[in-house]
């Protein structure tokens, strides 16, 4: 009781609950101090989430930030944020540029003088892109100064694209190839729409004499075209991409679109306010106007940075029964493509954000223009009167589809946008992967059309796309194919997709998620780790020497010692009548690729120390440089990707030549009898794997001379394609020996003679776009 008592203020036991008591009313803890962030701060953040969440209205966002920029635009800090951060939107987030004009509209309401300096921003910026050939920054700029036609005096942005007019003319004129004319005629008829919904009553006769004069350039094919069309159909069919050149789609939906009085249903108008806002209305429609400043146009405008070529409109949702897309008779396919293009080819440095943005994307245009986000397919007929079917994952994954089938080259690398398809599935996974297996049926079903460069870009991407998420598809609806012959074009997407599959994963993996059907596609040598060496076998040829070369090898033995078991091989090569030179690097080589076969740097180690015997005997006999590609090939024959990497680790030493690889793929057999090689999409990567790093290396050296000393690279680059142009047109004529051998035929000679054909365009195409570039550098010889 003693030591009860002693404890502080006695009665321990009501001191006890008062305590915690008063821990109950008081919280000791340290409090974070309060933050408030500063007001430019809090404006960037609220102009940079502008539209982006559908529970907040527009008009009441505009208005919360123009009032406050307005209230406080003497605030130094703030002027300066929001003069730089509006121009820097229009270029960076197309998708919310009506929104920002919206709130510099309102702005202007309410402090006229702040609109001048905006305008003289905008219009020095869009000069200094006009003059360095930026087209798609003068694009956003000039749709920016569209929607603020309103507020502009006199006839605002007619002028400037009346001069760009003039300049596309003169381009035209002096060459009807010319693309920087049809770029600027496009950027013309894209700028016209969001005039006409800034103020649509009052320049309905300017618009309309405007595209009178464009008619004559947009409704002309460019010469560019059919090098360019995604597909490619048989002699005599009509290509479904034949009309459906980007500008004269565009020319056509805004003559439709002035005969209905200019609807442009899609386009959203944050500045038309609510009947509740009559009053902020009422000061918008009386703002105050102001003179657009000056836009220089130089007399020769040049084409810029990134090559210009004619545009294709291509849908991977055309032929439904039901509309999930904008049709190309409504001018709401081209705008809604061109906003979402620009914002996926300008936010290219992070992928997270742009599918965000493509995801959200029934935010930014009119209420209405899409259904409700996942709605699925077979609902879409649910849908009474003249309701939009238009479905936004779809319209999105056509967008990000277009570029992936981009000719010749979409703006960045392809796995980009196979990173963004992944990025949007991860996001919203019930929405978008519906809509992602309606695109894969379509461009699965059409592979015998397409052209054969998308083909393989389709495929690279399906597998690339699958492997991310567990290699899960349904491979049941195309199980009747698998029984069709190898070199049908179905049949070859499916065995490419297999290897690209096993590439990214292991053949074990592969195999169970695949049907029993396919699993005989998977044969037990792809479930080896390492291929058979088959100088093990006593019964092959040159058995004894392949084994003591390969123990010469592994214990990094000098050259000398080989050299003997070398000349053993000549000279029983000799005696039994055969080239001694073929049968030794037959010898070497694969056992080369086996005792390297544990890794790449192992193999690559090996060739580094052997690279001097190689370079001799790839200098020795076109003979002997095709069978380096035969051993490698033959070895790595159940994992072709292994052996497409040894041979670009050989052409980088030099020991094959680039026309080495084409001659052994393309003219004769060694590839695969009858013309098979044509349908085997590793045989396709490998040639123009191998096209890629010489016309690389040509545009480097042309780069960086200036045109000076790269005579050696552009006639080694003729010289490739043209005997690249010579194997497949045999190929594609039907006068190859293969396929005129009666004995050997099997009926399979037109499908050959089509893989021909489809190699030679792709062949041609890129020999061409590489004439182009060294006609514009004043390279070639």
């Amino acid at each position: 009781m003693a030591d009860h008592d002693r404890r502080p203020g006695g009665g321990g036991g009501f001191n006890r609950k008062r305590r915690y008591r008063d821990d109950d009313e008081y919280d000791r803890r340290p409090q974070r101090r309060r933050y408030d962030a500063p007001l430019p701060v809090r404006i960037r953040k609220q102009l940079l989430g502008l539209a982006e969440s559908p529970l907040r209205r527009w008009h009441e966002e505009v208005q919360s930030i123009a009032h406050v920029v307005a209230d406080n635009f003497e605030d130094q800090e703030l002027r300066t944020s929001f003069l730089e951060l509006v121009p820097q939107m229009v270029v960076e987030q197309p998708l919310k540029t009506p929104f920002v004009a919206a709130v510099v509209l309102v702005v202007n309401s309410l402090k006229p003088e702040i609109l001048d300096d905006l305008l003289a921003n905008v219009a020095k910026s869009t000069e200094e892109k006009i003059n360095t050939g930026e087209w798609r920054d003068v694009k956003l700029y000039l749709k920016f100064l569209a929607c603020l036609q309103g507020c502009l005096d006199g006839d605002g942005l007619f002028p400037v694209l009346e001069e760009l007019f003039s300049r596309a003319v003169n381009l035209q004129t002096t060459n009807s190839d010319d693309t920087i004319g049809t770029e600027l005629v496009k950027i013309i008829l894209l700028t016209i729409p969001y005039i006409m919904t800034a103020a649509p009553a009052k320049w309905q006769q300017k618009a309309a004499e405007l595209m009178d004069k464009t008619d004559v350039i947009a409704s002309e094919p460019h010469a560019l075209q059919a090098l360019i069309d995604p597909y490619h159909v048989e002699e005599g069919a009509e290509s479904p991409a034949a009309n459906m050149s980007l500008i004269g789609l565009l020319q056509k939906q805004l003559q439709t679109e002035a005969l209905n009085n200019w609807e442009l249903t899609c386009l959203p108008r944050p500045w038309q306010m609510p009947p509740e806002e009559i009053e902020q209305q009422e000061k918008l429609d009386g703002a105050q106007k102001h003179s657009l400043p000056s836009i220089g146009i130089p007399e020769t405008v040049v084409a810029g940075p990134r090559p210009l070529f004619p545009e294709i409109f291509f849908s991977v949702y055309v032929n439904q029964d039901i509309e999930s897309v904008p049709p190309v008779s409504n001018i709401a396919s081209t705008l809604i493509r061109d906003c979402l293009l620009d914002t996926i080819n300008i936010l290219d440095f992070n992928r997270g954000a742009t599918a965000r943005f493509l995801i959200d994307v029934d935010c930014y245009f009119s209420p209405g223009t899409f259904v409700k986000r996942a709605t699925p397919f077979d609902r879409l007929r649910d849908i009474e009167g003249d309701r939009s079917t238009w479905k936004p994952e779809d319209v999105v994954v056509d967008a990000v589809f277009s570029q992936l089938f981009s000719l010749p080259t979409p703006e960045h690398k392809l796995v980009y946008y196979h990173s963004v398809l992944t990025e949007a599935c991860k996001i919203a996974p019930a929405a978008v992967a519906p809509s992602l297996g309606r695109a894969i049926r379509y461009s699965y079903q059409n592979t015998h059309r397409l052209d054969l460069e998308l083909c393989y870009r389709f495929l690279d991407w399906f597998t690339h796309h699958l492997s991310n998420f567990g290699f899960m598809w349904k491979w049941t609806e195309w199980v009747d194919d698998v029984n069709l012959p190898d070199v049908h074009p179905r049949k070859a997407f499916i065995l490419g997709a297999l290897d690209k599959e096993i590439r990214l994963s292991f053949a074990q993996r592969i195999k169970g998620t695949l049907p029993e059907p396919y699993q005989a596609l998977i044969g037990p040598e792809k479930e080896q780790d390492t291929p058979d060496f088959k100088y093990n076998d006593d019964r092959t040829p040159f058995a004894v020497e392949g084994k003591e070369i390969a123990a010469l090898l592994k214990r990094k033995a000098p050259d000398e010692e080989m050299q003997p078991v070398i000349d053993r091989i000549h000279s029983a090569a000799l005696d039994q009548s055969i080239d001694p030179l073929v049968s030794s690097t037959d010898v070497f080589m694969t056992a080369v690729c086996w005792v390297g076969s544990k890794s790449l740097s192992h193999v690559l180690a090996c060739i580094e120390r052997t690279k001097d015997r190689l370079l001799d005997s790839g200098a020795a006999s076109e003979a002997a440089r095709a069978q380096i590609i035969t051993a490698v090939v033959s070895y790595w024959s159940a994992y072709p990707g292994v052996a497409i990497t040894i041979i670009e680790k050989l052409l980088n030493y030099s020991i094959i030549t680039p026309g080495a690889v084409v001659e052994w793929a393309l003219v004769g057999d060694r590839a695969g009898p009858y013309g098979e090689a044509l349908s085997k999409s590793w045989v396709f990567e490998l040639v123009f794997n191998t096209v890629v790093k010489v016309t690389s290396r040509l545009r480097q050296v042309v780069s960086s001379s200036g045109g000076d000393g790269n005579g050696e690279e552009v006639t080694g680059m003729r010289e490739l394609f043209k005997s690249m142009d010579d194997a497949l047109v045999s190929w594609a004529q039907g006068t190859k020996d293969q396929i005129m051998d009666p004995v050997v035929s099997d009926g399979g000679e037109d499908l050959v003679k089509r893989w021909g054909g489809r190699w030679l365009r792709v062949c041609r195409r890129r020999s061409a776009i590489e004439e182009a570039f060294l006609l514009e550098n004043k390279a070639a010889p």
